[in-house]
């Protein structure tokens, strides 16, 4: 590294180490803890002594990697393609990545310009499964687009099915969205999204650890997801098999201390039974944005109360209703025999039932009271909501 001893020598070798240590390599994160970047890329370069904690074989094949590794060509290509590489330390790094311990990337491709760390102070993932159903997809969009309106920031991962919905929710919002890959930024996968991804990294931000030009791997795939984790301050899961990988993303956010949310499918649906083992485990439950929000936000930033359409009747008084309920669904019954029903005087049910005939609810049939159709639809009503 040419710039080794100069003021770039610790980007020149963050840059370096992303090309030669895969994502989440835990022992290459404690060399460069211990060690400094800058020292664990000289000794990987130019065959210094070996590092503890792999094998020869190991060591081997990373030095294999370094001989290859050109970080200012790496540079050169980011700029190029309108990307820029932020390390810890940066203004831009988002400090909650430090949360990972040995498992934080050495530094994180940037394309879209507006600020990572600002971003992601505000952020909520929403993940999910790839073939998700209409269903999953409908609500991945449906609380991106909320989460957008109220300023939330939406993280996903850019794959098809519950994280293409997610995204497209939030952009159609006119809102904010991050794009985690498991590959180079440069480089949209899945193919059929390169127009969406194109269209993230204009109005909002794509972020990988991977340098450019790198391809993803399933294994890449898995430890992406603790990224996406890691930055936001909850994952929601809208759909999930038992071996989702949206799932891998949920419990790295529960052991972050991050919240972890569920989106609750039919009891029938494979791809609803990991989301509702999750929601055994203990993840919160949520049905849209204000749900999201009133766990993952400020203190006081509540969802509404969630009440049924208030009936006419409810407008009455409790004697009034009570009386009301005390007449039979059909025919008609005596003032004494409404008021047995109703645990009240024969007097006092006249009162109420004359002020119930004003209101439309009952009508005098002989000497008789009985519903009038109106009433008989209310109280039928009511007596369903069990």
């Amino acid at each position: 590294m040419s710039a080794e001893d100069g003021p770039d020598a610790e980007l020149l070798a963050r840059v370096f180490l992303g090309r030669v240590l895969e994502p989440g390599d835990e022992v290459g994160g404690r060399w460069v803890r211990e060690f400094g970047a800058v020292e664990v890329a000289r000794r990987l370069r130019e065959d210094g002594p070996r590092l503890d904690g792999v094998s020869d074989k190991r060591w081997a094949g990373l030095r294999a990697r370094a001989v290859r590794a050109a970080p200012e060509r790496d540079l050169a290509l980011a700029r190029s393609a309108g990307v820029r590489f932020v390390r810890p330390g940066d203004t831009e790094w988002p400090a909650q990545l430090d949360d990972l311990g040995d498992a934080r990337p050495t530094g994180l491709w940037v394309r879209g310009r507006p600020s990572l760390r600002i971003w992601a102070l505000r952020s909520v993932a929403v993940v999910g499964a790839r073939a998700c159903t209409g269903y999953g997809a409908h609500m991945a969009a449906t609380l991106a687009a909320g989460l957008a309106e109220r300023g939330w920031v939406v993280v996903s991962g850019g794959a098809y099915g519950v994280d293409g919905a997610a995204h497209r929710g939030a952009l159609g919002a006119g809102g904010a969205t991050v794009a985690v890959l498991a590959c180079g930024v440069d480089r949209p996968y899945p193919r059929g999204h390169t127009g969406l991804i194109t269209r993230i990294a204009q109005q909002g931000l794509v972020v990988g650890e991977l340098p450019p030009g790198e391809h993803p791997t399933p294994s890449r795939f898995v430890v992406r997801n603790r990224v996406i984790a890691a930055l936001t301050r909850g994952t929601v899961v809208v759909e999930a098999a038992y071996r989702s990988g949206s799932l891998v993303t949920a419990r790295a956010a529960r052991r972050l201390g991050r919240h972890t949310m569920g989106v609750p499918g039919p009891a029938t649906s494979v791809l609803s039974a990991g989301v509702h083992e999750l929601l055994r485990d203990g993840a919160g439950l949520v049905g849209d944005a204000a749900e999201v929000i009133e766990l993952v936000g400020d203190m006081g930033e509540l969802a509404p109360d969630r009440r049924g359409p208030v009936l006419p009747r409810d407008l009455l008084e409790p004697d009034a209703r009570q009386v009301l309920a005390a007449l039979p669904g059909r025919g008609a019954a005596t003032a004494a025999e409404i008021a047995r029903g109703a645990r009240t005087t024969p007097d006092d049910a006249i009162a109420r039932l004359y002020e119930l005939r004003s209101l439309g609810y009952v009508e005098r049939q002989g000497d008789g009271w009985k519903l009038t159709r109106q009433a008989m639809i209310s109280v039928h009503a009511g007596r369903s909501e069990c």
